[in-house]
Order: structure tokens, then sequence, then C-alpha cells
């Protein structure tokens, strides 16, 4: 693997008088052939604009993931005993450095987004459960959460006695202002009657349809409303959007590291803000370190593979050999994809489903009402189809306007269906002209869900 930056050596230069001139150091980036073979071992002739679900890890991380693997098999009691708790303890204090949080114990690191939520939600639980919550106090999450957050809630809370106020956020949106006066109305649904909010759950980037939630106003609004606790569910969040923990202000904030942070699948940070009324959080697999602390306990439940925790370090060095770091592929990524969503978008005479302020490193692009997409069902088809048939990798979301809504329209009718594209450093953009060209052909061709069902 190249060092993650490189300098020239400094040369003398000699002018008339013999006096000696340094030249400046420069910085030598990874470049695009570099890039490629990163990559190459992405599936050849896929248009992979598909970011967004799974990530993709370099071919250099591949290797550091399979050394510490192996380092573990060679002997895996010295590994044990002398390695293991060092090597997650310096991961967790990278990830403390690149949120800002303002100690180690504050970051665990657990395996996915879906592992946090059930973290925070089963000591929600136990709070009804133990009659520290009363029944019928609520949790108040937007309606586009992740499945898994939904279904924690239902193993969790709702048994235990809780009430869930679900939030219905506009979509297309237009602005934050939208999404923060329909927040408020949750909030309200959520003290009705006496009720206490006890939990509310804020997504910072929303995975269908993908727009960047305005966290920290929405937090801001929690502690102005006696909210008792706030999780930030960012599982698409870092190395998408800028992440400052502290400046969110949240007491849970959990981003999974495998989405946009080029780790391998699967690893995510969980923090936890220390206060003097944090609660004692564990680990749902209980293990020999119960007891010892949450960032404890999720460091080791059991033999399994590590690697993907201890390979942080190395992923972080890959970062720093783009120009701006993180920093740096995030805005490049967001920008790209805001003009490939244009790109699209003026192509199949629709627009974009949010401002591009509102685009993270995804974004919602209407696709032509030709082609009928209706239900859930529809949007799962027409995703399979372009991957079959056009070699197109794209989530496809369904938005039809609910009674009383006005949804997006184009030439011929209402726009109800979206592709989320994404953008990462290994897209080209022949990636979206394949995706533009394969829609094209399905409306000149007549192609609608309908006829899709029947294959």
């Amino acid at each position: 693997m190249d060092p993650p930056s490189r300098f020239e050596d400094p040369r003398a230069a000699t002018n008339g008088d013999n006096s000696h001139v340094s030249k400046k150091l420069k910085l030598s980036f990874i470049n695009e052939s570099q890039i490629r073979e990163e990559f190459a071992h992405h599936q050849p002739g896929i248009a992979r604009i598909n970011n967004g679900s799974f990530g993709s890890c370099p071919a250099s991380i591949i290797a550091a993931q399979k050394s510490w693997q192996l380092r573990f098999l060679r002997q895996p009691d010295d590994f044990f005993f002398n390695h293991l708790q060092r090597q997650i303890t310096h991961s967790r204090t990278i990830i403390k450095d690149l949120i800002n949080a303002d100690h180690v114990d504050e970051v665990s690191i657990v395996d996915n987004a879906t592992t946090a939520a059930a973290i925070v939600l089963q000591n929600v639980g136990w709070a009804f459960a133990e009659g520290r919550f009363q029944k019928g106090d609520a949790v108040v999450m937007l309606h586009c959460a992740f499945q898994a957050v939904k279904k924690s809630i239902e193993a969790y809370v709702t048994r235990a006695g809780g009430s869930v106020i679900v939030v219905h956020l506009p979509f297309p949106v237009n602005s934050d202002e939208e999404i923060v006066a329909e927040f408020r109305k949750g909030l309200a649904r959520g003290r009705a009657n006496g009720k206490k909010v006890r939990l509310a759950i804020i997504d910072h980037i929303t995975s269908m349809p993908s727009v960047v939630i305005p966290a920290r106003e929405l937090v801001k609004i929690c502690r102005e409303e006696g909210v008792e606790s706030v999780f930030v569910d960012a599982a698409h969040a870092i190395g998408s959007v800028h992440v400052d923990v502290k400046e969110i202000g949240a007491d849970f904030y959990v981003s999974n590291l495998h989405k946009w942070f080029f780790c391998p699948p699967s690893v995510a940070f969980l923090y936890c803000r220390k206060s003097p009324a944090s609660p004692d959080l564990h680990h749902p697999v209980v293990s020999h370190e119960y007891g010892n602390g949450l960032a404890i306990e999720s460091s080791w439940i059991g033999t399994r593979d590590y690697s993907s925790q201890l390979v942080i370090p190395e992923v972080l060095e890959f970062i720093n050999r783009f120009e701006g770091g993180l920093e740096g592929i995030r805005k490049r990524n967001h920008d790209k994809v805001v003009e490939m969503a244009q790109m699209l978008a003026k192509a199949w005479v629709t627009n974009l489903g949010t401002p591009p302020e509102m685009c993270p490193s995804m974004a919602m692009v209407g696709l032509p009402s030709k082609l009928e997409v209706l239900c859930d069902d529809d949007a799962l088809n027409l995703r399979s189809h372009l991957r079959d048939h056009f070699g197109v990798e794209v989530p496809i979301h369904c938005q039809v306007p609910r009674d009383g809504e006005i949804g997006a329209m184009d030439g011929d009718g209402c726009v109800t269906g979206y592709a989320r594209i994404s953008h990462q450093v290994y897209n080209t953009l022949d990636d979206y002209i394949r995706l533009r060209d394969a829609i094209t052909q399905l409306v000149q061709d007549g192609v609608t869900c309908k006829i899709l069902r029947r294959k």
C-alpha cells in the first residue's frame, strides 16, 4: 500500500550568484489509475451507483483485514491477551477525534447501526418494564426510519408498555422548515394527555427516500420540549456529511463505518454522551465483560472476527491519500452526485426529490411517470430489471401522494418513482449514462411496471 502521503525530495536550485533556493514540498495524492486498482475487484460491466446500501472496501483495506485475521489465527491466545483490546482502543481513539467526542469512553464499536439501536431501545424497554417510565409514555420516530429500528421498538418498547409516535415527513421536500414543522407536531402528539416523550429517534440522513435531516435543530427542539433523551440514527453519515457530535448535541449517535468510510462490513460506532444522568447501557450479547461499561462489553462478545474494527487506522491512511482527506472526499461526492442527478432529471424531464443542499452523497431523481411505479413491488421489480437487463445497480423508491398531498409532476403525469443514486470515489460518468439510457429505452419501448409484473 502506498503511504498516506508522499513528498518530493526538496532540490536545491542554484542561481547566478550560487545562492540556494529550496522548492516547496509537494503532496502526492492518489491518482485515477490507483483508484481503479483499489476497486478492481468490483464485478465488471455493472454500473454500481448504490454505495449507500453496502459501501465498498478498497483492495488495500481488504489486504489489511486479511493480515489482521491471520495474526489472530496464527496465535489466538497471544493476540487475545496482548493485542486485541489495545488495537480496538486505538480504533476508538481515532473515531473520537473524527467525531469530536470529549473522551474515548464515549465511543463504543459495534457491528452496525442495527446493534446500536438495539442497545439504546433495550434500555428504554427496561425503563418501562421496571416502572421508571409510565405506561403510554412515548417514543417519537420518523416514518422513514430504518426497518430494523422499527422492529427494535416493537421488540423492546411497545411490548413493555410504551407508545410510538410516527412523524410523517413530506417528500419531495423543499426545505428544513417543512421537516421541523412536522417534527414539532409529532412531539405535541407525544405529550398529549399528560404523557412524556422519553426518547426521540432522529435520522441524520434518511435512507429511502434519502434526505439530509436538520438533526442539530431537531435535537435543540427536543431539549426545549423536555424530551428525556435523543438518539440520532446516522447510519449513512460519517464520510457523507460532516459529523460533530458535540455540535449536534444528541445523547446517542450511531454511524456505520462500512457505508461511506471504506471499512469492510460490518462495523459502526455508537457515541454515548457522558453526563451525570447517563443511562447504564449494555450490549445485547452478554459475555464475560458484562458490567465493565458498554465500550468494553462491545469489544468482546465472544470468539468472532474483529478485523473490521481493527483496520480503522489503515482506513484513515487510505482516506488521507485523497486531497482534503475525509472532508475532501465528502465534498467531491456531494458535488458530483448533485451534478449527475441534475443531468438525469434533465434527460428524463423530471426533478430532484430535494434541493441540492439536502442531498448527502446520494440524491433522489424522479423517474418518468410513464414507467408507472405505483407500489413497493413495482420499485423492486424495476430495480431487478435494471440489474438483470442493463447492468445497473440502483435502488428505486415509490412515493405515491397521500390524500390531500400534491406530488411532483412531469410532462405526462405524477412522478411516483425515484432512483436513489450514490456517488463514491470509484464512480465514473459512464455509470450514470448507463442508467440514463436504460430508463430512456424503457420509456421509448413502452415498458411499464405493470408489464414487468407479468414477467
